[in-house]
């Protein structure tokens, strides 16, 4: 693989780990962006078992592309070891079962050069079916946030509180503001086949909270691959349980653990079951509250063993 650009002006990071069926495409859509200064592509395998290091290679012809290799498992160590292996001052991070727009990497770099308090921008994010399938009637609105769907409205946001936060499948940062408060927290996001989040919106709490800004730029879409394997309730079930586990330890870094937890992990429980009762004839808002419901029971079990190990 190529050697790095002496000075590019942003990196294009996807962090990957067996996904070689979609890589190809999401490496295909960096190298084709409208883009014109310095930029380069870096590909963080994350210890992947399937052909990734044979798509990159075939490849590699393209001087702007680099393949990095980290063996230790996990999303936020990935995303570390680009920022590492690159000088770039704006790093933006694409999912290896995305596509970015032809402008995505344009749009993201002129936001920074325009606001020199912008530490954090993502765009709007559509989502990919696969063949012959279709949204199952029970997946509401913001559920499919859970697959990546992000969309605000056509004009940029700026982002005023953590539950807004650009999805991390179509997201950028400042490296000057990563380098501040020491990289992404490696006990968040995904590690292996768990499903543990929130690391971007720790991001943004951090951001905010040291006076930066974050902005939602409709302009740098990118559209995401729904994999056939999601489209079940289990695993919408599942992806509650670790939410619920990701938000109890975001409280906890932010130095709101303990018996608060507990009342408000079961006033949402109850919450939760309640309105899936309220909506029993309407399939979607049914399950949309029974998945936030058992992600409850996921913080609530967190907050007892932060509470325990605390003693």
């Amino acid at each position: 693989m190529s050697d790095p650009l002496p000075h590019p002006q942003i990196a294009a990071i996807i962090c990957t780990h067996n996904r070689a069926s979609y890589l190809g495409a999401a490496i295909d859509s960096l190298l084709e962006q409208e883009f014109a200064g310095e930029f380069e592509v870096i590909v963080v395998d994350n210890a992947s078992t399937d052909d990734t290091k044979q798509v990159v290679a075939d490849r590699s012809g393209d001087p702007r592309l680099r393949y990095v290799y980290e063996p230790i498992t996990g999303l936020s160590v990935a995303r570390n070891t680009g920022a590492k292996h690159t000088q770039a001052p704006i790093l933006a991070y694409l999912d290896d079962d995305a596509v970015a727009s032809p402008q995505w990497l344009s749009v993201l770099y002129a936001a920074y050069i325009a606001n020199e308090k912008l530490a954090i921008a993502g765009g709007r994010v559509t989502l990919l079916w696969p063949e012959g399938c279709q949204p199952p009637r029970w997946l509401s609105t913001g559920l499919a946030s859970n697959l990546g769907a992000y969309d605000l409205g056509r004009s940029p946001v700026l982002i005023d509180r953590p539950g807004l936060t650009p999805r991390g499948l179509n997201y950028s940062i400042r490296r000057s503001f990563l380098e501040q408060v020491g990289g992404f927290d490696v006990n968040l996001g995904r590690v292996g086949k768990s499903l543990l989040s929130n690391e971007e919106l720790h991001m943004t709490e951090l951001a905010l909270e040291r006076g930066w800004q974050v902005t939602y730029l409709p302009d740098a879409h990118v559209a995401h691959h729904v994999a056939p394997e999601r489209l079940n309730q289990v695993w919408f079930l599942n992806r509650g349980w670790w939410q619920g586990i990701s938000e109890c330890y975001r409280e906890q870094l932010a130095g709101r653990a303990g018996l608060g937890q507990l009342t408000r992990g079961s006033e949402r429980l109850l919450r939760g079951l309640y309105r899936s009762l309220k909506y029993l004839n309407d399939p979607a808002a049914r399950f949309d509250n029974l998945a936030y419901a058992y992600g409850q029971i996921g913080y609530l079990k967190a907050a007892v063993a932060g509470m325990l190990k605390a003693k």
